[in-house]
């Protein structure tokens, strides 16, 4: 290799033509501070649940909270007390995230954070969906799995230097939070958790939430009765029978704002409902059951019970409103007595008539969504008759379903509908399998939890339902061969290469059996077993279910059949992974060949099965053949789309591959180039695209023999590569690799 002695900086052709022979340090702060150009700042993610009416700060039970969280500080909020008896649950509902919500507000408002994200803590799923849709706010989310993106979204908050906050809401177990904890010098974090145990040792300052004193008890009861001071009348006696209870308080203020009660009155109701209660209940287990009756007191007939059972099974950290008024729920309000026909409007009366109890809570129309409280699902949970229960599941199922927000897996409102259908699964159970198969919303929620990216949780759930299908529906039915054939795909993606080869030997074994050897069903299971032997490690198992399976598929579809493609595409790509190369250039020109001639030649489909092509003759080292590929994409895509526009921009980075593979290193410099510089422009300097390019650019200037060219490069992406992503982002590891072998060939470079 020819080696260069001086400095790239006078060079024509070097990268000062690309980012200047200087980089400012102001620079560098900017792009890892907005690595991707567009961002709005201030930025928010997540849904904060909305204050209750009268809220209060609560100075005397929980004082100087505001000071603890600054900048850098941990907070975590815990109940103030241990869980007693049966019903202790209530006592956990302590106020938690009402202070969350309100400490979050105030820093909005002030604009003290640049970003403020709100996370559903609940599962390991929730975090990632939560750090995805961060991410997605910042430009961070370029691909990947949810767990890189995650750990993405966590090296960025602890680079960068603008101020920020996250609040993780309902943590419950510290294992969901592995590897993702957030930290950094400007951010802030606050955390509510069931107990203090949840918490990691040393990674925040656990602060217990009491219920109300009593001077916050009557300030907040005075708040809410405005209209008539004669209502307050023996306001002291029903705080003290409340015992200061935020959930009690609240549920027994909204009936008495509501209805005009006054309290001694409320007291007296109180008293006697208790009475008849087993034991001592916490105040709220009785509280909730007065404001389930003046629910159906504000709207006779109405459905409020009903839907209030069918929320109880749902997530208690958002339900989506097209759930609640979903043509399902309409159907099961009226067939539960509502005496009207299914209405949507009926039912979101039901719900406003279950907030102005003081049961749930709904955000505003910019966060919609409907909020419960899970010691009230619980009592909800407890006293509803087992046939209503089984009614609301699959009513519940049904309007999940329905109101399934389509073909956008990493929205929030997915999230929302996987935690809801999460829910219904853990309390519904096998009422889901009712009638001889499995519900079709289980196998939705875990397609999206798939197409979200999130390996292990999709692994995880599809486990779960291949097992209760198999054993609830038998070995044969149609719906565990699906489930199994689900689980088989997701154990691949998360890596588990010998338990997927397990399952799909069983799934195959399934479908030859039940469907018979020459159904699409079967030569699909033997892809995906070809793809799980391959990545197991057995290739020559894998090329020979391989052929078997595309020899059947070809006897069984005809090259003129449209279905065919796409099998064609799947027996190419299992050739791939399986390591024959020649095999998968075969099946890729008969794709490519179909594609022309279903499309024509300009087509967007028919341009992806020409790089498809282009990346097979690569990897099997015909890279003439790829230039060529490449080329007519590069062509098509410049009169199409534009010379910016990112897919021209992938097809020019992978030209410039395919000549660094060939040899002609004028080309691909020249291509490099190019490359880089679009990337720099479309989406800053600090973007992980950029900066792999930037890397693929020093190595070409490495084989150019410029050593000095390509290391001012890699020193100037370094250094943005350690300020916008992480140390162990893939990305950073390969512009330090190519920089230490840039060292380790030439001496002081």
């Amino acid at each position: 290799m020819a080696r260069a002695t001086g400095t790239a900086g006078s060079r024509p052709g070097g990268p000062d033509a690309l980012m200047g022979a200087h980089v400012d340090p102001a620079t560098l702060r900017t792009a890892a501070g907005n690595p991707v150009r567009g961002v709005a700042w201030p930025a928010r993610a997540g849904m904060v649940p909305p204050l209750a009416d009268a809220f209060t700060v609560r100075a005397d039970s929980v004082p100087g909270i505001e000071a603890m969280l600054a900048p850098g500080a941990a907070v975590a909020l815990v109940p103030g007390h241990e869980d007693a008896g049966p019903s202790g649950g209530w006592l956990q509902s302590c106020g938690k995230t009402q202070l969350a919500s309100y400490l979050a507000g105030a820093l909005w408002r002030s604009r003290g954070v640049d970003l403020l994200a709100w996370v559903n803590a609940g599962s390991r799923a929730s975090v990632l969906s939560g750090y995805a849709g961060a991410a997605a706010q910042l430009g961070l989310d370029h691909g990947g799995g949810a767990e890189s993106v995650a750990a993405r979204f966590a090296a960025w908050l602890a680079g960068t230097a603008r101020p920020w906050l996250v609040v993780l809401d309902d943590l419950r177990d510290a294992a969901d939070l592995d590897g993702l904890w957030p930290a950094g010098p400007a951010g802030r974090l606050l955390v509510t958790a069931a107990g203090s145990e949840v918490v990691p040792s040393g990674q925040a300052v656990t602060v217990p939430v009491p219920v109300f004193t009593q001077r916050e008890a009557m300030g907040y009861l005075f708040d809410r009765l405005t209209t008539d001071p004669d209502q307050r009348s023996g306001a002291y006696d029903l705080v003290a029978g409340l015992g200061g209870e935020p959930a009690a308080l609240a549920q027994a203020s909204a009936v008495m704002a509501g209805s005009g009660t006054g309290c001694r009155d409320y007291q007296r109701y109180f008293a006697q409902q208790r009475a008849a209660a087993a034991g001592e209940p916490p105040a709220a287990a009785v509280t909730w059951l007065l404001s389930a009756d003046y629910a159906e007191e504000l709207l006779p007939g109405g459905g409020t019970w009903p839907l209030l059972v069918l929320a109880a099974l749902l997530d208690s950290h958002g339900i989506p409103p097209a759930v609640l008024t979903a043509p399902a729920t309409c159907k099961y309000l009226a067939g539960t007595g509502t005496g009207s026909p299914p209405d949507p409007q009926q039912a979101w009366k039901a719900a406003l008539a279950l907030e102005h109890a003081g049961l749930i809570s709904i955000g505003p129309a910019s966060e919609p969504a409907a909020w419960i409280s899970t010691p009230l699902q619980a009592a909800v949970r407890a006293v509803a008759p087992s046939h209503l229960l089984d009614l609301a599941a699959r009513a519940a199922a049904d309007a999940a379903l329905e109101a399934w927000p389509k073909d956008h897996p990493s929205s929030g409102q997915a999230a929302q509908m996987r935690s809801c259908t999460a829910s219904l699964l853990h309390h519904a159970g096998d009422a889901l399998w009712a009638g001889g198969s499995c519900h079709r919303v289980l196998l939705t929620a875990g397609q999206s939890t798939t197409a979200a990216r999130l390996t292990g949780p999709s692994a995880a759930w599809w486990r779960e339902i291949a097992a209760r299908c198999q054993r609830l529906l038998g070995t044969d039915h149609p719906d565990t061969l699906v489930a199994a054939g689900q689980l088989a795909d997701a154990l691949l993606a998360a890596g588990q290469a010998a338990d997927a080869v397990r399952c799909s030997r069983w799934v195959l074994d399934g479908r030859d059996r039940v469907l018979g050897p020459a159904h699409p069903g079967a030569i699909a299971a033997r892809v995906s077993l070809g793809r799980a032997l391959a990545a197991a490690g057995e290739a020559d198992k894998a090329l020979t279910i391989l052929r078997e399976a595309a020899g059947r598929g070809e006897r069984v579809r005809g090259p003129g059949d449209p279905g065919a493609l796409t099998l064609t595409d799947e027996y190419a790509a299992a050739f791939l992974a399986a390591g024959d190369a020649a095999a998968a250039v075969r099946f890729f020109k008969q794709s490519l060949a179909g594609h022309e001639r279903l499309h024509g030649p300009a087509n967007p489909a028919t341009l992806a099965a020409a790089l498809r092509l282009a990346g097979a003759c690569m990897a099997g080292g015909k890279s003439k053949a790829a230039i060529s590929q490449y080329k007519r994409v590069l062509a098509a895509r410049e009169q199409a789309l534009g010379p910016g526009h990112p897919d021209t921009l992938a097809a020019r980075a992978s030209l410039a591959a395919g000549y660094d593979a060939a040899g002609q290193i004028g080309d691909a410099l020249r291509e490099h180039q190019q490359a880089c510089a679009g990337y720099e422009h479309l989406l800053g300097a600090g973007h992980p695209d950029t900066l792999a390019r930037r890397a693929d650019l020093a190595s070409a200037y490495c084989t150019a023999g410029q050593m000095g060219d390509a290391v001012t490069v890699l020193r100037a992406s370094i250094t943005l590569a350690g300020q916008a992503l992480s140390p162990g982002d893939p990305v950073t590891r390969r512009l330090r690799q190519v920089l230490d072998g840039i060292s380790a060939e030439t001496p002081g470079a």
